[in-house]
């Protein structure tokens, strides 16, 4: 019986609900997923790529057809080198659609062997993003709803404001 690995990459800065739920779904749906911390050029991280491994392993423990690991390179490049043959992407709304979409694209030309799989967000994750929990967070505001309790209080110490 063939095994089918696949690839959940993000830059996780921080990890949220949101993203749980999107591995969880996709671990559930593959033989193996491999959740891969990328670096994304475009944004500067809160976390260190291995705090964001760490953060990932403590939130999905338990999981046990899971990997966690980090690379920062191409994705299609990644995926091959795993043996992979998907990668999940997951999708809070249609402004999502339209990069995602593109990505697939490019990933597809980069490595046929490759298909992006679409998961829509669960309805009370799709206004949940890292840059809401950072914002909330950096005010001293209430995150507990938005990210995993074992990880709350480390990210709560990074992002707030210090001294209030």
């Amino acid at each position: 019986m063939k095994q089918i690995t696949a690839v959940c990459p993000g830059s996780f800065d921080p990890v949220t609900l949101g993203h749980i739920d999107i591995i969880k779904r996709a671990s559930a749906t593959f033989d193996k997923v491999i959740v891969a911390v990328m670096t994304n050029t475009a944004k500067t991280p809160s976390f260190t790529a291995q705090e964001r491994v760490e953060m990932l392993r403590l939130a999905t423990k338990g999981i046990d057809n899971l990997e966690v690991d980090v690379y920062d390179g191409l994705l299609a490049e990644y995926v091959k080198q795993k043996g992979a043959t998907a990668i999940v992407k997951g999708l809070r709304a249609v402004s999502d659609f339209e990069y995602e979409f593109q990505q697939a694209l490019t990933n597809k030309k980069l490595n046929p062997h490759a298909e992006t799989v679409f998961f829509t967000t669960s309805a009370e994750n799709m206004y949940l993003s890292s840059s809401i929990v950072k914002s909330i967070a950096s005010m001293n505001g209430d995150i507990s709803d938005f990210v995993p309790a074992c990880i709350h209080d480390v990210i709560k110490k990074r992002l707030s404001k210090k001294g209030e």
